[in-house]
C-alpha cells in the first residue's frame, strides 16, 4: 500500500512538467544548428531573447524610458498611422518580462489596417479621439466596438484586428500593451500582395476572386 501511494504521488508530481509548454518564442523561427557550426563560425548563432547584464550592474534608468511621450509620424505610411513600441534597446529592464508597451498615433481618417501579433494578446487604452475597433476570430464572426477616451478593448493572441480612426475633428492616440518581448506584426495587406518575392498572381486572383489588373493596381498601392 505505502508503495502504491508513492508510485501515485511520483506520477502526480511528474504531470505539471509533462503539460508545461516550451518557453514562447521570440522571432518567426529559429533553425536548429548542426554540430560544430558554433566552432565554424560563431556569428552565425542566434538566442532566443537576449543576453544579460550582472544584476549587480542593475540601475534605476534601466527600467525607466520617455520613448512613449513623443508623437510619432503618422504620415510615413499610406494608412496614417505609427506605432512606437518599447524594447530592449530603450527600456532595457522590459529583457525577459514578457512585455511590450506601445504607443499608437493614427492620423485623421487614418488607421493601423488589419493586422495580427502571432506572439501577443493587446489591450489598447484609448486617450484620444474616437476610434473604430474590432477582431475576427477563426469562425470569420467580427467583434466591433466604438472606443471613447478611457475606453479599453482586447485583441485576442494571433486573430487579425484594427484600429480606425473615425473622429471627424482630431488624430487619435491610444496605449498598448501585450504580453510578449516581440509580439511581432503582420499586416495582412503587406503580407498578401507586397511580400518579397511576390505571391503567384493566380494564387492572389483566385483567393480574392479579382482579376491581374486589379493584383496589379494593388501591389503598386502598397508599394509591392
Amino acid at each position: 500500500m505505502i508503495m502504491k501511494r508513492l508510485l501515485q504521488t511520483l506520477v502526480l508530481a511528474c504531470i505539471p512538467g509533462i503539460i508545461t509548454s516550451d518557453p514562447e518564442p521570440l522571432q518567426d523561427f529559429c533553425i536548429a544548428a548542426a554540430p560544430g557550426d558554433m566552432a565554424a563560425n560563431p556569428h552565425s548563432m542566434f538566442i532566443n531573447g537576449s543576453p544579460c547584464i550582472s544584476p549587480t550592474l542593475a540601475g534605476s534608468a534601466h527600467f525607466m524610458t520617455s520613448v512613449l511621450a513623443k508623437p510619432g509620424n503618422t504620415s510615413a505610411n499610406p494608412f496614417g498611422f505609427n506605432v512606437t513600441l518599447t524594447n530592449i534597446r530603450n527600456l532595457p529592464g522590459v529583457n525577459t518580462q514578457g512585455l511590450t508597451m506601445a504607443r499608437v498615433d493614427i492620423a485623421l481618417h487614418g488607421q493601423v489596417p488589419p493586422h495580427s501579433h502571432p506572439r501577443a494578446s493587446e489591450v489598447t487604452l484609448l486617450l484620444k479621439g474616437t476610434l473604430l475597433v474590432g477582431f475576427v476570430d477563426t469562425s470569420n464572426k467580427l467583434f466591433t466596438q466604438q472606443l471613447r477616451p478611457g475606453d479599453s478593448f482586447v485583441f485576442p493572441k494571433g486573430l487579425t484586428h484594427f484600429l480606425y480612426n473615425i473622429d471627424t475633428v482630431s488624430p487619435a492616440v491610444a496605449v498598448s500593451g501585450l504580453n510578449s518581448q516581440n509580439p511581432g506584426a503582420q499586416i495582412v495587406a503587406l503580407a498578401t500582395f507586397a511580400s518579397k518575392p511576390s505571391i503567384l498572381d493566380e494564387v492572389l486572383k483566385k483567393a480574392f476572386m479579382i482579376g491581374g489588373q486589379d493584383v496589379e493596381r494593388i501591389r503598386k498601392n502598397l508599394g509591392g
